[in-house]
């Protein structure tokens, strides 16, 4: 048998001057060996993101289940989402598995002196679903978090296992309040119950690890001073790469390189307008954070994006806030900071206020779906064959309960979960039933995790 076309390997990647950036997967990358060939081409890899927001939803009140604030009022497939918080993802709703009414009991204080450290204990409790060990000093103990027990397994296929991301300040250090240290705030994911990862705040950090990779800091800062872009350096490399692919290939090649180019466009923008001496909202956040909390967001969800596309890594945990925030989302039409909005006093004119944050975060969510959506994988997209996380490990704030939490899951997880679903756990079930369901659907073969009692069936109806 004879074959044509051109094999590249998977890993190949564009270099120049000190520069590389890894490719997207390609038809060319796929070996044409018959049943070898077909076989690799159907095994698909998942991807995991794991994002928690801070500070419960409005929905998690006596008053916001009412009204259906957070979770639409039926069960399965015949629900509405208009009154909900999630109808931004209405569009989306055959890629949308939504858990109520499950708990986080281990961010609960379990003894005494534990008393009113919620805040300062829930973001470790969050993908470990595990009860933090109270300390400020070195002797943090949590669990390991369900994107580092996804990545001990998926990372091991790509050049970074998992990256963690941030969009508030995480520049504490130390010791926080009620007796817990900032690691347990700072971080929702942790490699060992004893080892909170660092999570990264700066688009241009992000940026220079995913597509700058082997430049050393001193090349790269180099660059950006000849205000060059990162492509410049590796255009004869491309030149090279489309010249010896098919015409599909160098279409999708062309895409991607458009969207590294485009992107980091958009970074150096807000680096300009960050040092070009004009009053900062964010004056102490690192120089290519935009003032925006949108842009920033949506500049985080592209770099996954592309991340995911060149399979650079397979696995991010992204925490969206940081417990006590007082953020203003003026964007979402809120006037009030997150944290006192939060504290609403039961009033159900500031639980309405409240909802509206809610809304608004779940608003931005939609982007990324349609970033994935629209990037082919084999037969379907990369969003059938992501899981995507979202949740928050407190309640009603009001109270600093973690009762009737908030959680959704969004992607196919390659066919594993069927979507447009509406799941309310019996009273009293862990989220970490919810969340071991998950980690199987993505092929993890365990059967317990964090305080789960059994794994939740994520494409029926329990009520």
């Amino acid at each position: 048998m004879y074959l044509t076309g051109k094999h590249i390997p998977r890993r190949a990647i564009l270099k120049g001057l000190g520069v590389s950036i890894a490719l997207p997967f390609l038809d060319a990358m796929t070996p044409a060996v018959g049943a070898f060939g077909r076989a690799a081409a159907a095994a698909r890899p998942m991807r995991l993101i794991a994002m928690e927001m801070v500070h419960g939803v409005a929905g998690a009140t006596a008053f916001g289940a009412k009204k259906n604030m957070w979770s639409p009022a039926d069960t399965g497939s015949a629900f509405d989402l208009s009154p909900t918080a999630l109808a931004p993802l209405e569009p989306y709703r055959d890629y949308l598995t939504i858990v109520s009414n499950t708990d986080c009991r281990n961010a609960e204080a379990f003894t005494a002196p534990e008393i009113g450290g919620d805040h300062f204990r829930s973001a470790a409790v969050f993908l470990t679903q595990s009860h933090p060990h109270q300390t400020q000093g070195s002797d943090v103990h949590a669990g390991t978090s369900l994107d580092q027990i996804y990545a001990k397994r998926a990372g091991q296929d790509t050049p970074i296992p998992s990256m963690q991301l941030c969009i508030e300040s995480i520049d504490q250090s130390g010791g926080c309040f009620y007796g817990y240290s900032c690691a347990y705030t700072d971080s929702i994911s942790w490699g060992s119950p004893t080892e909170p990862l660092p999570m990264i705040r700066d688009p241009r950090a992000v940026f220079d690890q995913l597509f700058g990779v082997g430049a050393t800091p001193e090349a790269r800062a180099r660059r950006r001073r000849k205000d060059k872009s990162l492509l410049d350096w590796v255009m004869s490399s491309a030149a090279d790469m489309k010249a010896g692919v098919g015409a599909g290939d160098r279409a999708r090649l062309d895409d991607y390189l458009d969207h590294v180019r485009e992107i980091e466009r958009r970074i150096q923008k807000v680096e300009a307008h960050n040092s070009s001496g004009e009053a900062r909202e964010l004056p102490s956040a690192p120089i290519g954070v935009p003032d925006s909390y949108a842009d920033h967001v949506r500049l985080m969800f592209d770099l996954q994006a592309l991340a995911f596309a060149a399979d650079i890594t397979r696995v991010f945990a992204l925490k969206l806030s940081r417990d006590v925030s007082n953020r203003v989302f003026s964007e979402g039409g809120a006037t009030t900071g997150f944290h006192i909005a939060s504290h609403h006093n039961e009033r159900e004119d500031r639980i309405t206020d409240f909802a509206k944050i809610n809304r608004y975060h779940v608003g931005l969510i939609p982007y990324l779906l349609e970033k994935l959506k629209q990037m082919p994988d084999g037969d379907g997209t990369v969003l059938d064959n992501s899981l995507i996380v979202y949740g928050s490990p407190m309640g009603n704030p009001n109270v600093h309960n973690h009762k009737r939490c908030p959680l959704f899951f969004a992607g196919h997880a390659g066919g594993r979960l069927k979507g447009n679903v509406h799941i309310k756990a019996p009273d009293g079930t862990p989220m970490a039933n919810a969340m071991l369901a998950g980690l199987q659907s993505v092929g993890m073969p365990i059967d317990t995790f964090g305080d789960s009692t059994a794994p939740l069936d994520l494409n029926g109806v329990t009520s």
